[in-house]
């Protein structure tokens, strides 16, 4: 995908950093591409793309449109699956980079996150190093690739894809802050998706 001019220099350091750095790609602008967005947040870190797609899902605004979920499971495989050959930085596929939703949507999500960021970021800090640390973020990666690869049937399972952004959001958050808590608390909520998935089958 050819890198936009808009492209952000550096990852945020906050959620409440990303959801700025969000609001300003959707202004003036009646659609946001993924594309967009990726740029926005910056391409060379996993996790605020991880927390980005773990948001999207997780909240009700745009993350309860059909096949969001799946959109989102996409963006998570691929940068994955990146993240775990060692790849610098995420590339999409043309035909996943034009997919757009409407900033009026994001801009709802972006108000409605606001508070919860501002106090999630305040318990945020580095702990428990040795679970986001570099030899770390393969597990954490292999996690999120099975989460993301059993998300588009979660569309049809109550719950479970909540659970799944859940599980994607806490290791962004891990991954952003180094903070290992939230890293085990994303196993947590994968080993919860599991045990919906297979009650429900």
């Amino acid at each position: 995908m050819p890198t936009s001019s808009t492209a952000s220099e550096s990852s945020p350091e906050s959620l409440t950093e990303l959801l700025d750095q969000l609001q300003a790609a959707s202004q003036d602008k009646r659609c946001l591409s993924l594309a967009e967005v990726i740029n926005a947040v910056g391409r060379r870190s996993f996790a605020p793309i991880l927390l980005v797609a773990g948001l999207v899902t997780l909240t009700p605004l745009i993350g309860d449109i059909p096949g969001v979920p799946t959109m989102m499971a996409l963006l998570v495989v691929l940068a994955a699956a990146q993240l775990l050959a060692g790849k610098k930085s995420v590339w999409l596929p043309a035909w996943l980079a034009r997919r757009e939703v409407e900033t009026d949507k994001v801009e709802r999500t972006i108000g409605w996150m606001r508070k919860p960021a501002a106090w999630i970021d305040r318990l945020l800090k580095p702990r428990l190093t040795v679970f986001t640390g570099q030899i770390a973020r393969y597990p954490i990666g292999l996690a999120c690739l099975a989460i993301a690869l059993a998300t588009p049937p979660m569309e049809l399972i109550p719950f479970s894809a909540t659970l799944a952004g859940a599980a994607q959001t806490m290791f962004g958050l891990a991954l952003l802050a180094r903070d290992g808590l939230m890293a085990l608390l994303g196993y947590l909520f994968t080993l919860s998706t599991a045990w919906v998935v297979l009650v429900a089958l």
